[in-house]
């Protein structure tokens, strides 16, 4: 593909990014309102959001596989279509377990579309250019991931609209993308002959990670840690997993390749992946709810709050990015990104209800910064080391994990802010004579919402303080990866597949280099006069 015509195709999947991205953050500044107005709790609130990302997970290594057997752009296509109608349902929802439920169907299109965009790019651009571009991934990531709490306290303020709106806004953008996907991408494609899906693996993963995630999200809860459920539901869980990978291994096409996963780079980067995706999606998902529940501010002004957040993602990612490509190295920054991280969450573990919020603002901009640097390299590393046909379960399994560790920390650290906020209160709501079941604060009298206010915003420290703790898995992953210079071809050369990455050869005057190599070398040199 040209240079224009890889533009052309990415504005499409950056659209279909931002609606992907969108979906999760539209609903972080409204969800303390659209929880308190369907009735719901802090343990719903916690699963409204897990939902997504459950779903999320369990069918991301499904989509890489169905990237690597069929039409990447059908297969595009196909998870804007599940995330129309989900968003649509999600909009409709009557009560909090309808919402639930619909933000379950709905994350089943948003981890394909997560997960697809980034196979994409791969089949697109040679991962030495693919730094620059990641910096526009970045950017939209950042935009998305700014405007959505805004767009949503908007919503949510703007009575004539109301919070379902935060659902349906996504729809025409989800519309947009898949013209202009239909119209734009065009990649090649070699139908394989015989081709099996494993759909027996693909199940077992699903269900026996769905088992985990549902026992992390109810235990200390209605269940103790120590009990025969606890016990039925890890031992289960992990003996569908372990039936899952004896699969894998006879599987003529698996899911999830355990060669892939074997190979050091890529073991680290999932470590690294899994670390930060716990910190960062366990940690940020509330920030929005510290600002309105423990502070007092409303949608837009909490939305408005995490600017400095999203500017450090921002600013971080198209720097990064851009200086990747120029120098070919991509450690170093995966390193620095981790450490900023740690930084960041250890800055907020201070924090309570009456912190400034000059200094909420620095640990936020430092989170960012870090998670610019990390999340988009880190798929990239991976990327980098694996051939063509194996690109789609590769970055899969680098999402799958990363959405994992996401799903895991937004459960735990929601089942501990829950239970802190509960011995902070005390009893003091009920003496007050308030509803304790709802979040929605401006049903309560003045007295009990200052109990809430402090309640909520003292106990969200300990979040942060946790978050750091994970964090620091990922600074030691990173450490380990070997320090590697990013290929220019898009796919490795014959050498490449005992372990080495080869240089591309060079191309001589009169003779044909290999197809791959020597088109991704002529491409190469137009990127860099772009």
């Amino acid at each position: 593909m040209t240079h224009r015509q890889i533009l052309e195709s990415l504005s499409g999947l950056l659209l279909v990014l931002f609606v992907a991205m969108l979906s999760g953050t539209v609903v972080s500044t409204a969800l303390p309102l659209i929880i308190g107005t369907l009735n719901g709790t802090q343990t719903q609130f916690t699963w409204v959001v897990t939902a997504t990302l459950l779903t999320a997970t369990a069918t991301t290594p499904i989509w890489g596989k169905l990237a690597d057997l069929f039409d990447k752009k059908k297969v595009v296509q196909v998870a804007i279509v599940l995330f129309v109608v989900g968003s649509l349902v999600s909009g409709l929802a009557q009560t909090a377990g309808q919402l639930i439920a619909a933000r379950a169907f709905q994350g089943i299109g948003v981890g394909g579309l997560q997960a697809l965009v980034q196979i994409v790019i791969a089949a697109m651009i040679p991962p030495r250019e693919r730094g620059r571009y990641n910096g526009y991934v970045g950017a939209v990531v950042a935009v998305a991931t700014v405007g959505g709490p805004l767009l949503g306290g908007l919503i949510v303020d703007v009575s004539w609209l109301g919070w379902r709106w935060c659902f349906f806004a996504g729809i025409p953008v989800a519309v947009l993308a898949f013209a202009v996907l239909h119209k734009t991408l065009r990649l090649p494609h070699v139908p394989r002959a015989g081709v099996r899906i494993d759909y027996l693996g693909a199940g077992l993963i699903a269900a026996g990670v769905s088992l985990l995630l549902i026992w992390v999200s109810f235990v200390g809860g209605p269940f103790a840690w120590l009990s025969w459920q606890s016990a039925a539901m890890v031992g289960g869980g992990l003996a569908i997993l372990a039936g899952a990978v004896q699969v894998e291994r006879r599987a003529a096409e698996p899911v999830v390749p355990l060669s892939i996963i074997r190979r050091r780079d890529t073991l680290l980067a999932i470590v690294a992946s899994t670390a930060v995706g716990m910190a960062m999606f366990g940690g940020a998902v509330f920030i929005g709810q510290y600002f309105q529940t423990g502070r007092g501010y409303g949608p837009t002004e909490a939305g408005l709050l995490t600017i400095p957040m999203m500017a450090g993602v921002l600013v971080s990612s198209t720097v990064s990015g851009s200086l990747i490509s120029r120098s070919g190295r991509i450690k170093p920054y995966i390193v620095t990104g981790t450490v900023v991280l740690v930084g960041g969450f250890a800055t907020l573990a201070v924090i309570d209800h009456e912190t400034p919020l000059w200094f909420v603002g620095v640990g936020l901009a430092l989170v960012g910064v870090g998670v610019g640097m990390t999340m988009q390299n880190l798929v990239l590393a991976v990327q980098n080391t694996v051939p063509l046909r194996e690109l789609g379960a590769a970055s899969s399994a680098v999402a799958f994990f990363r959405s994992l560790g996401g799903t895991v920390g937004v459960s735990v650290l929601g089942a501990v802010l829950a239970n802190r906020v509960a011995a902070n209160i005390g009893g003091g709501l009920t003496g007050a004579g308030a509803d304790t079941s709802s979040l929605n604060t401006t049903a309560l009298p003045e007295s009990a919402r200052e109990v809430v206010q402090a309640a909520y915003g003292d106990a969200t420290g300990l979040i942060f303080a946790i978050s750091a703790g994970i964090a620091v898995v990922g600074v030691g992953a990173a450490l380990l990866l070997k320090p590697v210079r990013l290929r220019t071809s898009l796919d490795l050369t014959a050498p490449a597949a005992t372990g080495a990455v080869a240089p591309p050869a060079p191309a001589v005057p009169g003779k044909s280099a290999a197809p791959v190599t020597a088109g991704t070398q002529r491409e190469s040199a137009r990127h860099t006069r772009c």
